[in-house]
């Protein structure tokens, strides 16, 4: 069940009976409304520092969340990114709270003069409210979800609530493709629910099958495909609204290996077992435009997706291949499990077609850059006709929590990835495993282009603040703030 975010009114307050106030340490209790032991207990437990107190009132409970930071009301600081981040995190905190005493529904009330707090403070809560349960046989049974949140501020509209759900709503669903496993979502399946998707939030969704990617001369995603027992998929995604602002498009391009045992390089240990995520880059290019659709952003947006998986028979690719792509570059692969970049190549040259304002990517493409950064962020690099897009891409980033890091891209990496035998080959070697991707890339590129390498924090193996164990849907909250 999706969370509600709600007005308050009269009588929606007289339905919660758990009320929430976001407080400062200047905050006192009223005599009017509270007891004189009630003020007591809560004034011996300032003294002892605690940042949250639950005062039960009965037939209510307060709860007080003491936010002790200097600045709190400096609503264009330097250090709002950092606030509004720790108060998505104090959404997430309070939302185990409610769970724990079975609360449905409840009123929030910001004591504070930031009111940037209030949008942040809900998308905290309902972003950690997400569960997967498909495949829980009593799933009524263990879902323990928070219903309804009441937002008591008249500085608030609907319009701001509604905003709210539909990226959450849209995050929910990058989470859920991430999730499911490969037995039910494959590289034909995974273009039906983008159209699917397509037809439920209004924007248009082409499937190229086989034969057209053929003809496309595909040759990275038809090479990768070789080994696999389902086709490989094409899927155009766009949304063109009739005010759009760009004459132009931008273009986002998601990694969709819809599983990835590395082919005959193949992952050992561990490697293998959560490689259903390798496909979040294209699960998030289709929340994007879910939010952006939902949202009736003004803005032109295409998305293209290449999928397949990446798997072994007699006839699957090996190290030594050559592919010839249909630009004429040719390209050596000296491991199979630098797959994605192989299929990210053909959509990078398809978006030359759209004359691009400007094309972002976005890949779980490295396990350099999962080393480089860990889950708290991904790693950016671009051309130099990017560079501001890039520098703005950050800012937001912090501001929303999707947070980027951008690597150097300097001439230097690319003497790493040329071939003895072809233009370039698919690694680099041991150092600037993440760069040396970038730069296969940027061979297939003439307009201002961005990648980002989300390998570290689109899936993650236990629970993070806002973030549920599993996938993420990192990039979707990145992406829209970025289009609006």
């Amino acid at each position: 069940m999706d969370t509600k975010i709600s007005l308050a009114n009269k009588k929606k307050q007289n339905d919660a009976s758990f009320q929430i106030f976001l407080a400062t340490e200047k905050t006192t209790l009223s005599a009017k409304q509270y007891t004189k032991s009630e003020i007591e207990f809560y004034t011996a437990a300032r003294k002892e520092k605690q940042s949250t107190i639950l005062i039960s009132k009965y037939p209510e409970q307060h709860l007080y969340l003491i936010f002790d930071k200097k600045e709190i009301n400096d609503i264009n600081g330097n250090n709002q990114s950092e606030l509004l981040e720790e108060v998505r995190r104090l959404g997430a905190k309070t939302l185990e709270i409610l769970k724990a005493n079975k609360i449905k529904k409840a009123v929030f009330t910001n004591f504070t003069d930031n009111t940037n707090f209030i949008i942040s403070f809900a998308e905290g809560l309902v972003l950690a409210n997400y569960q997967f349960l498909k495949y829980k046989q009593k799933a009524k049974e263990a879902q323990t979800s928070f219903e309804e949140l009441i937002l008591n501020d008249s500085k608030i509209t609907q319009a701001q609530c509604d905003e709210l759900l539909a990226i959450v709503s849209a995050v929910n669903h990058t989470r859920n493709l991430v999730n499911e496993p490969h037995s039910t979502l494959n590289s034909v399946s995974i273009s039906k629910e983008f159209q699917k998707l397509g037809k439920a939030y209004g924007f248009k969704v082409e499937v190229f099958n086989q034969t057209k990617i053929e003809s496309l001369k595909m040759n990275g995603l038809l090479t990768v495909n070789k080994g696999s027992v389902n086709p490989p998929t094409f899927t155009v995604m766009e949304y063109k609204p009739k005010g759009a602002k760009n004459s132009k498009p931008i273009v986002l391009v998601g990694k969709g290996v819809v599983y990835d045992t590395g082919g005959y390089n193949i992952k050992v240990g561990t490697g293998m077992e959560t490689m259903k995520c390798d496909m979040a880059g294209a699960a998030a290019v289709a929340g994007t435009m879910c939010a952006i659709a939902a949202n009736k952003l003004e803005v032109h947006v295409i998305g293209l997706v290449p999928a397949t998986d990446n798997f072994i028979n007699q006839n699957a690719y090996v190290a030594g291949d050559i592919i010839t792509y249909s630009n004429g570059k040719t390209a050596e692969i000296l491991n199979t499990d630098a797959e994605g970049r192989l299929i990210l190549a053909d959509a990078l040259i398809y978006a030359q077609k759209f004359n691009p304002e400007l094309v972002i990517d976005l890949a779980t493409l490295t396990g350099a850059a999962a080393a480089a950064i860990g889950k708290y962020g991904c790693v950016a690099m671009c051309n130099h006709k990017a560079n501001l897009s890039l520098e703005m891409l950050e800012d937001l980033g912090n501001l929303c929590g999707d947070r980027v890091a951008t690597f150097p891209f300097w001439e230097d990496y690319d003497e790493l990835i040329k071939s003895d035998i072809a233009e370039i080959k698919n690694i680099g070697g041991p150092y600037g495993g993440a760069i040396t991707a970038g730069k296969f890339l940027s061979n297939f590129v003439d307009y201002p282009w961005i990648h980002l390498d989300i390998a570290g924090p689109a899936f993650i193996e236990s629970n993070w603040n806002y973030r549920p164990k599993g996938g993420t849907g990192y990039g979707v909250r990145l992406l829209y703030n970025f289009l609006k």
